[in-house]
């Protein structure tokens, strides 16, 4: 069977396909890849066994990456928590593999990689898991009130109740205020988890491309931003996808805030499902903030043809030069860093 290649950015029937499959998400619409390609300048390319002429009803996306200091890479899709393949069934799932596989080698690619949320038929198709994560999301279908008693007493519904108490103020929109608030905060927090911050070109234009669909919401103490979430929404689905806040003003419960006031805006707006993203295994404190609001945890497992062996020593000199670097550069150096290398990342 022949396999297709096709420009999602180009192809009308790309947006048809995102919005009809159940298994398609945020981050396989047309504003995510545009973002990542307006961004950082990798090229969005999907294939398909479905012929020009015809409607498109299976896909595999991913990004062509070009660095001089990570190589040529296929990737679905950087910078995405998840990327589940869109197939019907297993024989659509290898032909689909095995298209990107051959691109591996006709590239000289270093790997493909794809970011599935379910387990078959990739275990079997693409068995080496190269990275793995925990992935949650709460179910928004039972009343407000039977999410509320969900929550952790003491770390989320005392928080949410002190939020109120110190009647913080709440602000919500994608306008220059709300974002040089919200990355003021990002390159805070970015610093003490010794990472330089995102682009803020990136933000600019997740902005300019999803439009409504995106959100910036603030929570102050007085005229003073202490905490700031970006959320995007895609069907019945809203994603967490970036949080930050000032640690001097970390037990006023502006976080809980802004988690709360998402969740109730959600329910009213018909949304089902709240994504919180993939977490690092080992961050003990992420994966019990996310499960303290309910959350289902599951395993993301990323996967890579052919496997790119790191070795640890490797890994922890990174780190350690990141680190340093990290701790000791003001916030301009912080942020031109980060312009310089997520590029290279994906």
């Amino acid at each position: 069977m022949n396999i297709f290649e096709i420009d999602p950015l180009q192809d009308p029937r790309w947006s048809s396909l995102v919005a009809s499959n159940p298994r398609a998400s945020v981050f396989h619409r047309k504003e995510w890849l545009h973002a990542l390609q307006c961004t950082y300048g990798y090229e969005p390319v999907a294939l398909s066994l479905c012929s020009p002429s015809s409607t498109l009803t299976n896909a595999l996306v991913f990004c062509r990456i070009r660095s001089r200091l990570t190589g040529r890479r296929l990737v679905s899709l950087p910078f995405s928590d998840h990327c589940e393949p869109l197939v019907e069934s297993r024989d659509e799932a290898e032909l689909l593999i095995s298209g990107i596989k051959s691109r591996v080698t006709q590239s000289r690619c270093k790997y493909a990689e794809i970011r599935p949320v379910s387990t078959t038929p990739w275990e079997e198709i693409m068995p080496t898991i190269t990275s793995m994560f925990y992935f949650h999301r709460v179910d928004l279908r039972p009343c407000a009130e039977q999410l509320f008693r969900s929550f952790d007493r003491n770390s989320v519904q005392r928080k949410i109740r002190r939020a109120e108490r110190e009647s913080l103020g709440y602000s919500e929109g994608t306008s220059p205020s709300h974002l040089a608030q919200f990355y003021k905060l990002l390159v805070l927090t970015r610093r003490r988890h010794c990472l330089p911050p995102q682009p803020l070109k990136w933000f600019r234009s997740l902005i300019s491309a999803f439009g409504k669909d995106l959100k910036i919401r603030v929570a102050l103490k007085g005229d003073t931003p202490i905490a700031s979430i970006l959320t995007l929404s895609h069907g019945k689905t809203i994603t967490y996808k970036y949080g930050c806040s000032d640690p001097r003003f970390g037990n006023l419960g502006g976080t809980a805030l802004l988690f709360w006031r998402t969740i109730t805006e959600a329910k009213a707006g018909g949304f089902e499902e709240f994504d919180l993203g993939r977490s690092d295994i080992d961050n003990v404190g992420l994966v019990g903030f996310k499960e303290h609001w309910g959350a289902v945890r599951s395993t993301l497992c990323y996967r890579r043809y052919p496997v790119e062996f790191v070795a640890p020593e490797e890994r922890k000199w990174t780190r350690w030069v990141m680190r340093h670097l990290v701790s000791a550069a003001p916030d301009s150096s912080l942020i031109t860093l980060g312009k310089l290398l997520y590029r290279h990342i994906g």
